[in-house]
């Protein structure tokens, strides 16, 4: 005679129920998100002939390691060595410039009491609901006249006066500090430069490291800034190279602009994978203390 269940049983039951059915609709979600992506690495792979005409298909037919060889080889006699190696300097010192920056302005909202400090803060905040889109034209035309139109100068000094989200992220960190660190250092005889160099800064490593890779995210794909700003091809970023090898006058080497797109994802990737616990840290530990 079989046992009837009993109500603990019934109850492990229903939660590893609920537990399958939550992971598989999770997976299927992922599965949705990232399919594009594995679309694009399986197109890397096949034929020109192939790539339009099996779709649906994720294994080529038969693959076409070519792919890589001819986009790396670029168009115009130059290389995507020289596409990567631009987006690495742009995107590498972009990121410094700006999480630097945003460190030490975000010091001084949240530390340093000062004459319209709440005021300034809440016009930064402000900052985030504009456009960037209405700067667009200024800019051009201040940088034009500077003489820094087809160089790195535009992407790059600009971030040297901070990032909005960067700063409130750090703001929001530095708060969460104990103040009693900078008084034991004032005591010491510290100024406001050491206190912030020899005990915020090492303490803000968390926010940092997730500030850099954003902005390291959001610079390596940048597209709109290095197209007004860069018109010689030797000056071109990934994404650039990329629009640029796609001619709508002529046969497009979709395989090539595929095998591009996929390397272009390996720096942001291994960034992710080395870092992505300190992501986590630094999201999660922010915002603590208004």
């Amino acid at each position: 005679m079989q046992a009837t269940p009993t109500t603990p049983q019934k109850k492990k039951r229903s939660i590893r129920s609920r537990d399958v059915l939550f992971h598989l609709i999770v997976g299927g979600l992922c599965l949705l998100m990232i399919y594009p992506i594995i679309w694009m690495i399986s197109s890397s792979f096949k034929g020109p002939s192939e790539i339009w005409t099996n779709v649906t298909s994720l294994i080529p037919k038969t693959f076409a390691w070519g792919n890589y060889s001819e986009g790396w080889a670029g168009f115009g006699g130059i290389t995507f060595a020289t596409y990567f190696r631009n987006s690495l300097l742009y995107a590498g010192f972009g990121t410094l410039a700006i999480v630097g920056s945003s460190a030490f302005i975000a010091y001084g909202f949240a530390r340093i009491k000062f004459k319209g400090r709440n005021f300034w803060f809440s016009i930064m905040i402000l900052t985030l609901m504009l456009p960037g889109q209405v700067l667009l034209i200024p800019q051009y035309i201040l940088f034009n006249e500077l003489g820094w139109v087809n160089t790195f100068l535009p992407l790059i000094v600009p971030r040297l006066a901070g990032g909005p989200f960067f700063i409130f992220l750090m703001v929001q960190f530095i708060r969460g500090i104990p103040r009693d660190l900078d008084e034991a250092a004032e005591i010491d005889g510290a100024g406001r430069f050491a206190i912030f160099w020899r005990i915020i800064l090492p303490l803000m490593q968390p926010a940092l490291i997730t500030a850099a890779i954003f902005s390291f995210y959001w610079t390596w794909e940048d597209f709109l800034s290095p197209l007004i700003y860069l018109s010689d091809p030797r000056l071109y970023t990934v994404s650039l190279a990329l629009r640029s090898m796609a001619d709508p006058n002529a046969a497009t080497n979709w395989g090539a602009i595929f095998a591009m797109a996929t390397l272009s994802l390996v720096p942001v990737f291994i960034l992710f994978i080395a870092f992505q616990k300190y992501l986590v840290q630094g999201i999660s530990t922010t915002g603590l203390k208004g």
